[in-house]
């Protein structure tokens, strides 16, 4: 029988899915349970790369968590990407937190299928190492499909779909529907966005172009809106 904690947490989830952060911190606020101190980390850290505002939340939701635990470990290093991949005065040690972080979860029994393909996310746009983030994204690809992970499903392939022209259309279109399919708005949008920049001018695109636009504004998609200005 699920208990209260594990209802707020389900519906929390969803609502993080949805790109609803400030919902489903508001429906956690004061619950508890270590289980839910986890999740209010992943909301904020997850906010924060889409909306790119004050990175302070986030850092002390992870730092109240284990310091030593994989996941903490992953959330940091996430949070520390952010600021490199975006420029948001990265700190000095940010690289090799990143480094550190992704790689405790690929070692992770659970976080191994997102640290892999984190780590190819570093390789690609931190070193320029293309070739070894492509064989990170295929092991991460065969991990999502046995985890029924459709959601790393659809960010993998559409990071596979830059090494693939041929298929790219395909591929793209494959990931914009993945992520519908699970309810998530934020990575809908920028699925939207990329499909739309690989389409030729026409109906389909300005009609991926204006959907992702609502979707922005409304969630506040930082860097998305930035494919608009």
């Amino acid at each position: 029988m699920p208990t209260h904690t594990d209802t707020m947490l389900s519906a929390a989830r969803r609502l993080h899915r949805a790109g609803e952060w400030d919902t489903a911190l508001a429906l956690l606020r004061d619950q508890p349970a270590a289980e839910v101190a986890r999740a209010v980390a992943e909301i904020l850290v997850d906010r924060y790369w889409w909306r790119l505002d004050d990175a302070g939340p986030a850092r002390a939701a992870v730092d109240r968590l284990d310091p030593e635990a994989p996941v903490t470990r992953f959330l940091r290093a996430q949070v520390a990407y952010t600021r490199l991949i975006f420029k948001l005065d990265p700190e000095r040690d940010d690289a090799d937190t990143v480094d550190a972080g992704f790689r405790a979860a690929a070692e992770d029994e659970t976080l191994r299928p997102w640290g892999v393909f984190r780590l190819g996310v570093a390789a690609e746009n931190l070193r320029g190492d293309r070739a070894g983030a492509q064989d990170r994204y295929t092991s991460a690809l065969a991990l999502a499909q046995a985890a029924g992970d459709l959601l790393l499903e659809s960010t993998v392939v559409r990071h596979l779909a830059a090494a693939q022209p041929d298929r790219a259309e395909e591929l793209l279109r494959r990931s914009l529907y993945l992520r519908a399919a699970v309810g998530a708005r934020p990575q809908v949008a920028a699925a939207q966005v990329t499909l739309a920049d690989a389409l030729p001018d026409g109906a389909e695109r300005d009609t991926l172009r204006q959907a992702a636009r609502v979707t922005a504004d409304e969630l506040g998609l930082t860097w998305v809106r930035r494919a608009f200005s």
